[in-house]
């Protein structure tokens, strides 16, 4: 009896210690992300203006209906998946070829991948300055490298027109950010097993087989981890996008993060802002828990 009164004590101590070495942790994570979170989302439900802040007051979901009615919005979400799907997918075949190429290299492999990794280096608004003057209609390098190999020159306005201007803002982001592709890919392709190939090689099957069905396969979670990370941090493209292009013109190349800073800093709808970034983060989390679902089935293929 009382040896079984002091287990209970001691697995109660256990708890309360274990608790309390969590407490800091739910307390920092508490002050700092949920409750923002829910003061940001009850100012979403209201018509906050920054030039009439006293004037606020609680109107429920309108705000999210007027998104749903507002035109500019739904050309912005579709920019924003164009822009996603593009840039990750480009990125992605890329960096694979590039972390082949790189991963058969033998001699100064460490100096290949340093060298990779220098767009990195560069803050996303220096890119956007500099990829701004590339498409310049005047006197950018594109236009200028199609003067050099036609001999006509033509003003194409890259940064005015539309798809142009999209194109020219993919251009910006495939650069700076394949490189990230390029390391993780590389990282996976460094730690696969040997042996698999070496069964492979046997058997006579050709190093188009081998990477199609051993190598793709091994380096799925490789893949959906990098592709998540880089869908989350597509965020940084809001630099290029307000150099470039400032969403325009007349909001045709705007994004969904532009068009929040738009309304809510702009056009002083605080409120309104708030329910655009609330949209943003649900359609962030439903593209990660997609990938992260496919990350687990490449897993239970694999194993």
């Amino acid at each position: 009896m009382i040896r079984s009164i002091r287990e209970g004590r001691q697995r109660f101590f256990d708890r309360n210690i274990a608790l309390l070495m969590i407490l800091p942790a739910i307390i920092i994570v508490t002050v700092l992300i949920v409750v923002p979170m829910v003061y940001s989302f009850y100012l979403s439900l209201t018509n906050l203006n920054l030039l009439h802040p006293s004037r606020a007051r609680f109107i429920g979901f309108k705000n999210y209906l007027k998104l749903l009615e507002d035109p500019i919005f739904w050309r912005s979400l579709m920019n924003t998946v164009i822009f996603m799907g593009v840039a990750v997918n480009v990125e992605f075949f890329l960096g694979l070829i590039l972390a082949q190429l790189i991963f058969k290299v033998t001699r100064g492999q460490s100096t290949v991948r340093t060298a990779i990794m220098a767009p990195m280096m560069f803050a996303p608004v220096l890119v956007g300055f500099q990829f701004k003057w590339f498409f310049n209609d005047q006197v950018g390098l594109v236009n200028n490298l199609i003067y050099f190999f036609t001999g006509e020159y033509h003003l194409i306005p890259w940064l005015i027109n539309y798809p142009l201007n999209l194109f020219a803002l993919l251009a910006a982001e495939i650069w700076m950010s394949t490189p990230f592709m390029v390391i993780i890919l590389l990282a996976g392709l460094v730690s696969l097993p040997v042996e698999p190939f070496e069964a492979a090689a046997v058997d006579g099957a050709s190093s188009w087989q081998q990477f199609r069905y051993i190598t793709l396969p091994l380096i799925g979670p490789f893949t959906y981890i990098a592709m998540v990370i880089r869908s989350l941090d597509l965020g940084r493209a809001y630099d290029l996008v307000r150099i470039m292009t400032a969403g325009g013109p007349a909001n045709r190349s705007e994004m969904i993060w532009t068009y929040t800073f738009r309304l809510a800093i702009t056009d002083n709808k605080f409120g309104m802002g708030t329910a655009m970034s609330f949209v943003t983060v649900v359609l962030s989390f439903a593209f990660v828990i997609y990938l992260f679902r496919q990350l687990a089935k490449s897993r239970q293929e694999v194993y």
